[in-house]
């Protein structure tokens, strides 16, 4: 039968306090966006979700390396404001006509 209650065993010697576990081998060391960032990063997915059709073709096209914009749509218009606006005027060109079921550069 086992006593109602057991002693614990400290693992560590007494007088110093014991080690908590983290799980810091799992996480990355990541630092936040800044502020300004972040409002591009999140502006353009907007943009690019509303204009290009849904989350999909928004998402192949902002990860996708571009050599007309010299990189990835969603680094170089998270970088800075002239960014932005480049990668902002490369999505509104994509933007599908009335008669055209897809945009440009997909058959």
């Amino acid at each position: 039968m086992k006593p109602a209650t057991s002693p614990v065993e400290s693992p560590s010697p007494p007088g110093e306090t014991p080690k908590t576990r983290s799980n810091s081998f799992f996480r990355k060391q990541r630092t936040p966006l800044a502020r300004d960032d972040a409002r591009r990063q999140g502006d353009i997915s907007q943009l690019a979700f509303l204009t290009m059709g849904g989350r999909d073709p928004a998402i192949a096209f902002l990860n996708a390396e571009n050599p007309e914009l010299g990189g990835r749509p969603l680094a170089i218009a998270t970088a800075s404001d002239s960014g932005y606006d480049q990668v902002a005027t490369a999505i509104r060109a994509w933007a599908p006509d009335k008669d055209s079921p897809r945009g440009p550069g997909f058959e």
